[in-house]
């Protein structure tokens, strides 16, 4: 299973690339191989509030459906649009593939995330 040393992680299974003030946010390897080929992501809105974990879009595929959390407060400030018509990337590319951006309102909440060996260590527990 890749888990890149560089990101933090959340129980939900997001992934989190922090840039200055800015967290990028998409689902782990682990998340896109248990949903199987993803079919379809809804993207949030920009210039959107959004709170430490509420749920933030969903993403579909062919074996259902699943919400992804925002691990961070802030102003949803980025959407990849490649996914509107490739969707798909997700599955080819976990980690390449971030789903939205957040500009963060408390950076502070980055501190109650996992980092990788604490996500690997929850996914051998789950």
């Amino acid at each position: 299973m890749n888990i890149p040393g560089d990101l933090k992680y959340t129980e939900g299974h997001e992934w989190i690339r922090v840039e200055g003030k800015i967290a990028f946010i998409g689902i782990t390897d682990h998340a896109q191989h248990e949903l199987g080929d993803i079919v379809y992501v809804e993207l949030p809105e920009v210039d959107t509030e959004i709170d430490s974990k509420e749920e933030a879009t969903n993403i579909e595929s062919v074996k259902a459906a699943a919400p992804v959390y925002s691990p961070v407060s802030g102003n949803i400030v980025k959407i990849n649009e490649e996914l509107e018509d490739n969707s798909e990337l997700i599955n080819s590319d976990a980690y390449g593939s971030y789903i939205f951006a957040v500009e963060m309102s408390d950076a502070s909440e980055l501190d109650g995330l996992m980092d990788a060996a604490a996500y690997k260590e929850f996914l051998e527990k789950e």
